[in-house]
This record gives C-alpha cells, sequence and structure tokens, in this order.
C-alpha cells in the first residue's frame, strides 16, 4: 500500500507543479488590459451598473487573483451621478479558469463605499434607476450571466435624505456580505452597522429577489437586533405602487422608554414603559402599518388587541385593546400632586413635550384596574391624544364601590397646562373616595359626587391658584369623625361654660349630607352645607382656600327638639386651619350669653380691649380655638387662674 500511494503521489505532484508553473507563466503572459476590460463587463453584466474609476487600478494574479479598482462609481443606465462610490472595490477571480485563460469573478469586495439614498416628495429616489436596472439585468434569457455569487462590504456609509418628510438618518461602519442570487434566485444579507450610537446585528432573506426587484410578491424574512430593541418579520413583500408587506411581526425591548428614546421619540411622562413585547400579523402599506391578533406585554400588562400606526409627517397611534388587569402605578409614580411635605402644592413644572409629537387614540378595557392605591373593578376608558390636547374618557369604572364615569382632558398651551375635569361618583364609599382624592379620612358612608373643574398653570401649585368650577356632594347613612356633635351639645346646653376638654374625639352620624362648592380663581365658596341626623343638624357656609389648603367656615349645630318639631339647642362654631387638621370651636360669645352669671359681664364691657381680653379668658377654659395638645401642654402656673373663673361662674 506504501508503494502504491509512493505511485500515486508522484503524478499528483507532477500535476500541481505544472499547474503552479502554468500559474506563474500566465501571471507574465495575461493581456492585463484584457483582464481589467473583462471584470468591468462581468460587473456590469451581472448588475447592470456602469464603473466610473478616477483612481488607478491593481490586477494580481499570484499568489492572489484579483482587480482592484480605486476610486470608483456605479450608476445605472442614463443617471447621470453615481448612486454609490467605493474607495476600493476587489474583483477576486476564480482559479481554475485562470489557467484556461477565462477570467470569472469569484466574489466581489468594497472597501469604505459611500451609499447616499435621496427621497423625493413623490416617492422616487435616485436609486430607482439603480434598482431598475439590476431588475432588468438580473431577468432570465440568453444573455443572462451570473458570474459571481457574494459582494462584501467593509466600512461602508449610508446616508438618507427624505425630502418630503425633511428627515435623514446615517448609518456607520458597515459589514455586511450580500449572497448575490447567482445560482437560485434567492438574495441574502447579513453583517452588522452603527446607528444613532448603537451597534445593530442584522441579516435580510428574500426567496425571489427579482420578483421583489420588479414589485412582484416574495417570501422576506429579516431580523434587526440591538440592545435597546429587536425586531423580527417574516412574511411577504412587494411593491407595485407602494410598499406591502404581510407577515407575523415580533418586536422585543428591555425598556421601552430607552428604545423609544433611541429611535427619537419622546416617551410620556417619567416613569413606566420598562420591558416591552409585541407580537402580532402585520400588514404595512407604504408608512401604515395594520397589527391584528396583537399580543402586547408593558410593564408587566398583557393586552390582546387590534392596532394601527402611521407616520405620514406626524405619528399616529391607533388600538383597541382588552386585559384581564391593568396597572397604572408605574405611569404615574413620578407625579406628585403634593409636596414631600404633604401639606403644600408640588412647585415642579410639568413636562409637556410629549404631548405634541404624538397622536394617540386608544381605547382600553380590564376586568381590574389598579392606579396606585386605587383597586377599579370592570374598566372602560379611552385616551385621545391630537394636536398636544390630551382627554381621557371613562365610559364606566367599578370604583369605590360604586360606579365612576366623566372625562379629564389635559391641552398645552407653551408651558402651561390647561386642565378640565368632568367626574360623576355614584354610589360611591365616601371615606375611600375622599381619602383617596382630597387626603380627608374624617368622612364616612355612601354618597353621589358630581365634579366639574377647570384649571391652567405650569405646575400643581400653579392649577390650584388657578381652580374654577362647582362640585356637589350627597352623602347618607355615614358619619364625619373628630367630634360627636350630640354629646357636645348636651353638654354645653347644661353648661354653657363648663370647661369643653378634648371634644375633638368620636364621631356625628348623619341620616343626609349635601354639600354644594363654586370654585373661583382657587377659593372654594360653601354656599349650602348641610348634615341631619334624627338628633342634630348642622348647617354650615364659608370659602376653602385651594393653594393653602385650609378652611375658613362658620356653621350652627342644633339639637333636634321631642318628636322633631323644631330646633332646640342651638351653638354657633368655626372650623379654621389645615384641612389634614382643622380647628373646630363653638363660638366663645354664644356660650357666655347663655350662662346666666357671665352674660351680664359681657355687656357691661364696652371696651373692645376688655372684652377681647376676657373673651380670651374665657376661651381658655370653654377649650374654644385650643387644640388638646397646647392644652396638654398649658403651664401649670395657669391652672389655678383658669380654676378660677370656673369656680365663680
Amino acid at each position: 500500500m506504501a508503494q502504491g500511494m509512493r505511485r500515486l503521489g508522484t503524478p499528483i505532484a507532477v500535476l500541481l507543479g505544472i499547474a503552479f508553473v502554468g500559474l506563474l507563466a500566465s501571471s507574465w503572459l495575461v493581456n492585463r488590459e484584457a483582464l481589467r476590460h473583462a471584470v468591468e463587463t462581468q460587473i456590469r453584466a451581472v448588475t447592470g451598473l456602469e464603473l466610473v474609476v478616477k483612481g488607478h487600478i491593481d490586477v494580481s494574479l499570484f499568489p492572489g487573483s484579483y482587480v482592484s479598482f480605486h476610486d470608483v462609481g456605479l450608476k445605472g443606465s442614463g443617471a447621470d451621478d453615481p448612486a454609490l462610490r467605493v474607495d476600493v472595490l476587489t474583483a477576486n477571480l476564480q482559479l481554475l479558469p485562470l489557467l484556461l485563460q477565462r477570467f470569472e469573478i469569484a466574489d466581489v469586495m468594497m472597501l469604505r463605499p459611500q451609499i447616499n439614498v435621496t427621497r423625493e416628495a413623490d416617492g422616487n429616489s435616485n436609486w430607482t434607476p439603480f434598482i431598475e436596472t439590476i431588475a432588468r439585468t438580473m431577468r432570465p434569457g440568453p444573455d443572462s450571466q451570473m458570474s459571481f455569487s457574494e459582494i462584501r462590504i467593509q466600512d461602508g456609509i449610508l446616508v438618507y435624505e427624505d425630502g418630503s418628510h425633511h428627515a435623514s438618518e446615517r448609518l456607520d461602519d458597515i459589514d455586511l456580505s450580500l449572497a448575490w442570487p447567482s445560482i437560485s434566485r434567492s438574495f441574502a444579507a447579513t453583517g452588522q452597522f452603527d446607528w444613532r450610537g448603537q451597534r445593530i446585528e442584522g441579516s435580510i432573506s428574500v426567496s425571489d429577489f427579482l420578483a421583489a426587484l420588479s414589485g412582484d410578491r416574495s417570501g422576506l424574512k429579516m431580523r434587526l437586533a440591538s440592545p435597546p430593541l429587536k425586531v423580527a418579520f417574516d412574511g411577504t413583500v412587494a411593491n407595485r405602487t407602494s410598499a406591502l408587506m404581510e407577515g407575523t411581526l415580533t418586536v422585543d425591548s428591555p425598556s421601552l422608554r430607552d428604545a423609544l428614546r433611541w429611535t427619537g421619540q419622546t416617551p410620556l411622562g417619567g416613569g413606566g414603559f420598562g420591558r416591552f413585547a409585541l407580537r402580532a400579523r402585520a400588514n404595512v402599506v407604504g408608512a401604515s402599518v395594520a397589527l391584528t391578533n396583537v399580543n402586547v406585554e408593558l410593564d408587566g400588562n398583557t393586552a390582546e388587541g387590534v392596532m394601527t400606526y402611521a407616520n405620514n409627517g406626524r405619528q399616529a397611534l391607533q388600538a383597541t385593546l382588552a386585559a384581564d388587569a391593568l396597572d397604572f402605578t408605574p405611569y404615574i409614580s413620578t407625579f406628585r400632586l403634593l409636596a414631600n411635605g404633604a401639606r403644600d402644592w408640588n412647585r415642579q413644572l410639568f413636562d409637556l413635550k410629549a404631548l405634541s409629537t404624538t397622536d394617540l387614540d386608544m381605547r382600553l378595557s380590564a376586568a381590574k384596574v389598579t392606579v396606585g392605591s386605587s383597586k377599579l373593578g370592570r374598566t372602560a376608558f379611552g385616551a385621545n391624544l391630537r394636536n398636544g390636547v390630551l382627554a381621557l374618557s371613562v365610559g364606566e369604572a367599578q370604583m369605590y364601590g360604586g360606579i365612576v364615569r366623566g372625562s379629564f382632558g389635559i391641552a398645552r398651551a407653551d408651558t402651561v397646562a390647561d386642565v378640565k375635569a368632568e367626574l360623576q361618583f355614584n354610589d360611591v364609599d365616601l371615606q375611600a373616595c375622599a381619602n383617596e382624592m382630597f387626603g380627608m379620612s374624617s368622612l364616612s358612608g355612601r354618597g353621589n359626587l358630581n365634579v366639574s373643574l377647570t384649571a391652567s398653570g405650569s405646575s400643581p401649585f400653579g392649577l390650584a391658584q388657578s381652580l374654577d368650577g362647582s362640585a356637589t356632594l350627597q352623602g347618607r347613612d355615614g358619619a364625619i369623625s373628630g367630634f360627636n356633635v350630640e354629646q357636645l351639645l348636651k353638654r354645653l346646653e347644661r353648661s354653657p361654660l363648663s370647661r369643653g376638654g378634648n371634644f375633638r374625639t368620636g364621631s356625628t352620624p348623619y341620616d343626609s349630607l349635601t354639600v354644594a362648592v363654586k370654585f373661583a380663581d382657587g377659593v372654594a365658596t360653601a354656599d349650602d352645607i348641610r348634615v341631619e341626623s334624627p338628633t342634630a343638624r348642622i348647617t354650615m357656609t364659608g370659602t376653602a382656600s385651594v393653594p393653602s389648603r385650609e378652611y375658613d367656615f362658620k356653621g350652627v349645630a342644633s339639637l333636634l327638639s321631642a318628636g322633631n318639631a323644631g330646633n332646640g339647642f342651638e351653638l354657633p362654631f368655626v372650623v379654621q386651619g389645615p384641612w389634614e387638621d382643622p380647628l373646630i370651636f363653638p363660638d366663645p360669645e354664644s356660650l357666655i350669653r347663655r350662662a346666666p352669671a357671665a352674660a351680664p359681664l359681657l355687656d357691661a364691657v364696652k371696651d373692645r380691649k376688655t372684652r377681647d381680653a376676657v373673651r380670651s379668658v374665657l376661651e381658655r377654659f370653654t377649650g374654644g380655638g385650643l387644640r388638646p395638645a397646647q392644652q396638654d401642654n398649658a403651664p401649670q402656673a395657669d391652672a389655678p387662674a383658669s380654676e378660677s373663673p370656673t369656680k365663680q361662674n
């Protein structure tokens, strides 16, 4: 066997030696001008493009067989300027045909190509003749030659200009490998490029390249992957009058907010828009995308439905989606009406730029909705954003144990937000409603609340200063915590000047509650506040400052006489101080007049200073105007002084 291998190796070595000598001789005997002409002819035959060579030409046959053209332009027939410029275009030659003095290109490499694509307002571009030339050349026929199968692009640049939309884009450091359809009709490209500071890996596969160039239907598979966003499409493409794509679209992003910023969009608000995934059946016509069988996930929320997107000079998104559960907490987490101290309105300026970039028309329905600490049942609502005006409408929402309907609108005027709210709360739990909406926990019961408000400002504090509108509340079968009117009135009826003590405890039950408030320039005026129970009645009027969040009310509390025939003991009182913890104290003058021993003393005091001093002393032992903490912390030296008048009375 060893002898046989030696006998076989000898002729093989001889043949290789002859081939080497022949190749070496060919490198000296070949007509380099004929080689250059043959290469140019093959490139023209395969692509249909003319070479415009401005630089020198390198020809090498050994050890590498190639022809390199420097400073080259490629243009279609009839085109004035090249649509593609290349620093170095190298055509690598096939080895075996070269031994037979035939020049056939194996592959083509383009170093530092500069691709300029300009789209006119009519939809045509400078590449239209370029593509038409390639399509004509690739049609089957007796003169068709497909003599090379790969084109490589290294360190390329693509500049896209859209004159109709005044947009421009640039791709840098393009490294691509194009599988030219020399044998089959398919076309494939894989590689990488830089766009807006991110490296993108991509691949594209066309099942019938000639049909795609001619505008006929062809299979298309496309993948794009970058750190902010991944996109995949599997379907068909056609381009008769406009681009048409049909197939399955998949989009995935670890942060939709980062992906939107990367693509030049401005996301709404400062929270949410994190993990995002979408899968749908897509129908793309020009700049419009219609999605059916949509399954979309955003920030843990999953919904199904249909969506459409269009970019005809202005972006527009329409969607109708349904979900089992939605959580909007991430989108309101950065929006705070109150400052950190929870006492003053937030003065941070609104960011309204996102209201002017996109048009939105969305319909959502869900079995459960969470908004911060609020839990909603079955809810249907819509969002419409057009020309800087955002309108939110609630068709019906199960909230606070009742039904909520209404609308909320925000219009942008430079840096100022014009806000309008129309809300109706029917048969809701007043304690939950008042606590979450106004930060008030002293009211319980059930009732109806109607709110119609308008405001304008660049911050929550600015909105509070300009608040206008009205609000009405009808409550039933509840209570107002913090004081017990019936016990207080009975005690003061027996002894008007007895030490009031801490009467800010207990609760006042009611059968019906009526509140009517009008807002003007941030001041709420209450002309009709009534609280009625079988044993007592409360009426109040006054104002409340929305910017400072303070009450200034006066009212009358009445004990109802037996049989409900009329009012018994009546006590005027005052409500003043902050919304979170107001002061509630009886009118001292009315108490003094009801005391037989003290009333003549008050009439005898004519001097205002003296009267105020006496009233101040009386207020101290009646408990009016003092918080319990202030009474507990009063100096011990004052105790005998406060007890002495009590004994005299």
